[in-house]
């Protein structure tokens, strides 16, 4: 909505509309700098003037006054009025606060000095990065997305005290509004989770901060969860596009991410040491959450002949990728790393195909639990902490992935024969070929030519 000009009081202000999206401003007709902030859920008192330093201009600044559901308009304009009045001198409205929190001095001209707002975003950051993130043993994407979030999206903060956020946190609502129009609803709710979290550990170790954290100022957006897994009626449809793919390795990757229901980066990262086909198990060791998080994926025999493709194709394609990796690819790493098809190609893919494998689990009668235990994800509940995953994976797990890999390919009935692009990839015994395995777990030298389309 666009700002609006009226002469502030309480009715006046309970009578403004709250905005679908973002904020804007009403400013009072009486008061020049006066005005209300109003967000959806939140509408804030705030003064607006400029610094002056030997007679010039030095910077435009924002104060917060209050929440106008906890102070009346007329106690709100009187401090606006001194505020204001601070502001005309050069002096900073909350220069003292500044100075007191952390008990430094200010400097002459009213503002607080260089050091005076204690630790900044980026030494509160890197302290949070290696104390907390590397320490527990966090993801390397865990850790770039928040690096993303401070040194991106908050770089003009990256050198400012935490504490003048903390006592203005109209600057952060403001922020996460700007966020919202310039990069959607998801990046500004995640980068201000971040922001969240790396105040509330520097204010383990730095008292003087306040313990209201800026971030709770905000209004948060509604985030919808994506709906976007296919049902048992949706395969034959998504099998033929995944069929014509021209990338072999690709096209064995997406089915992965489908008979597995494993976060595809964790997928990318497979090496052939990570696979026992004797034990038929498949190790996931840097998930979602980090090493301590790893995990082991029980093996369908369909999941099985995938990997013996994407194993053989990888060998023809990438020999020296190969080696190193399932789903080699021509890339700076050596493995697949960009995921993402054309939707007129391939319709689902990625997370998609996740959602697909929890919706299919139910199809094929697997409980709720076990379906996330075959996906990695947390067990709420007392209960969860006497469940022993490994003892489960040898027999009950993997008899409850064969389900759903059965559940899949049942799905595609006559399309394995009738379907000449289907039927030449997976031929028409796709889930009853056997496999010659060494005692350590590896696939015989020639399973791979054996394993012919």
């Amino acid at each position: 909505m666009a700002d609006v000009r009226i002469l502030l009081t309480d009715k006046a202000i309970a009578r403004l509309p709250a905005p679908k999206e973002g904020w804007y401003l009403a400013r009072d007709t009486e008061l020049k700098g006066f005005f209300v902030v109003v967000g959806k859920r939140k509408r804030t008192f705030t003064v607006q003037g400029d610094l002056r330093q030997g007679g010039k201009r030095a910077s435009s600044i924002r104060v917060a006054i209050g929440d106008t559901s906890e102070i009346s308009t007329r106690s709100a304009r009187a401090t606006a009025k001194d505020y204001l009045a601070q502001i005309s001198r050069g002096q900073h409205p909350k220069a003292n606060k500044l100075g007191s929190a952390t008990g430094e001095p200010a400097t002459a001209e009213g503002g607080a000095t260089a050091s005076s707002g204690g630790i900044t975003l980026r030494q509160a950051w890197e302290r949070y990065r290696d104390a907390h993130m590397i320490r527990k043993g966090r993801s390397e994407r865990t850790i770039e997305s928040y690096r993303d979030h401070v040194e991106r999206v908050f770089v003009e903060w990256l050198d400012s005290p935490l504490l003048e956020l903390s006592l203005d946190p109209v600057k952060v609502v403001t922020k996460h509004d700007d966020i919202t129009k310039e990069s959607g609803p998801y990046i500004a709710n995640g980068s201000m989770r971040t922001l969240r979290a790396i105040y509330n550990h520097a204010r383990k170790s730095n008292k003087s901060l306040p313990a209201d954290n800026p971030v709770n100022a905000i209004d948060w957006n509604g985030e919808n969860r994506r709906d976007t897994g296919m049902g048992t009626s949706d395969l034959k449809g998504w099998f033929a596009e995944l069929a014509a793919l021209d990338n072999p390795i690709r096209r064995e990757f997406h089915l992965f991410t489908l008979l597995s229901g494993c976060r595809p980066t964790a997928l990318q990262e497979i090496q052939p040491n990570h696979v026992n086909f004797g034990r038929r198990m498949v190790h996931i060791p840097k998930p979602k959450g980090g090493a301590k998080r790893a995990f082991d994926i029980p093996l369908s025999r369909e999941m099985v002949l995938c990997l013996v493709r994407a194993m053989r194709c990888g060998r023809q394609m990438y020999p020296s990728q190969a080696a190193e990796w399932i789903f080699p690819a021509d890339s700076a790493s050596g493995h697949l790393v960009e995921q993402k098809e054309d939707r007129g190609t391939l319709s689902k893919w990625g997370n998609d195909l996740r959602q697909s494998f929890r919706t299919i689990a139910t199809a094929a009668g697997v409980s709720e639990f076990d379906a996330k235990l075959l996906m990695n994800h947390a067990i709420p509940g007392v209960n969860a902490g006497y469940i022993t995953r490994h003892k489960l994976l040898e027999d009950h797990l993997r008899s409850q992935q064969q389900a759903i890999s059965g559940a899949v390919f049942a799905a595609l009935g006559e399309t394995l024969v009738r379907k000449t692009t289907v039927r030449n990839w997976l031929g028409r015994r796709a889930s009853r070929r056997t496999l010659q395995i060494e005692p350590n777990g590896a696939l015989a030298d020639g399973a791979f030519g054996r394993e012919a389309a």
